[in-house]
């Protein structure tokens, strides 16, 4: 699936380059997808899912190779974990180290769907989900603000470090409330500010990444 994108969508931040600032996160994810244990700006794998919180017993069973690529900033399960049967979207998806948690939690009946914009980690996180036979879970290329999923398909949607890359973040929580079914919910695990951020700063792409 490939997504078409002007420089500077309706509603998104005017003193960004767009379609620059996904291609250096593309980069910067590729770079973790090919060498997660090299040294990066945040924190990943192992390391990372002890210093945010994730339960042990949440990552028994998972492909190493699942939870070497993980680079979230916090843990959106602390708001408990899916149900039974649900179906569950993850923005952002990553390696994949949350789908697939959220995966085994919703068993046969329910189904997962990850979505990203970097194909090597979707290509990371397919494998990793084939080789424990997770037929419940998928992963689909695409970008928070026009995520391919149909209207009011899922009961949860999930997300972990990913909004604050986006330079649309109204269009992608509108894609959010459309995805989700009357009455669904969202937990997402993020990063934020409480003042405003400088137009010179919302310029530096360096920042945005970094």
């Amino acid at each position: 699936m490939t997504q078409q994108a002007e420089s500077h969508p309706e509603g998104s931040d005017p003193t960004v380059d767009t379609d620059e600032l996904r291609r250096q996160v593309q980069e910067k994810y590729r770079e973790v997808a090919a060498d997660p244990s090299a040294s990066y700006h945040f924190f990943t794998g192992r390391r990372a899912t002890r210093a945010l919180g994730y339960p042990t017993e949440l990552l028994e069973g998972l492909p190493e190779e699942t939870i070497e690529a993980f680079a979230g900033v916090a843990n959106p399960f602390y708001w408990g974990l899916p149900t039974t049967g649900e179906r569950v979207v993850d923005v952002g998806s990553g390696g994949g180290l949350d789908s697939t948690i959220a995966a085994r939690a919703v068993g046969d009946d329910g189904r997962v769907v990850g979505v990203d914009m970097t194909t090597s980690m979707l290509d990371r996180a397919t494998a990793a989900a084939d080789s424990i036979g997770l037929d419940n879970l998928e992963f689909r290329q695409g970008l928070a603000e026009d995520l391919p999923v149909a209207d009011g398909w899922a009961d949860v949607v999930i997300s972990n470090g990913v909004l604050n890359l986006v330079p649309d973040k109204m269009r992608a929580y509108q894609e959010i409330v459309r995805v989700l079914r009357p009455g669904g919910r969202a937990q997402i695990a993020d990063i934020y500010v409480e003042k405003p951020v400088p137009a010179g700063s919302r310029r530096d792409i360096d920042l945005w990444t970094g």
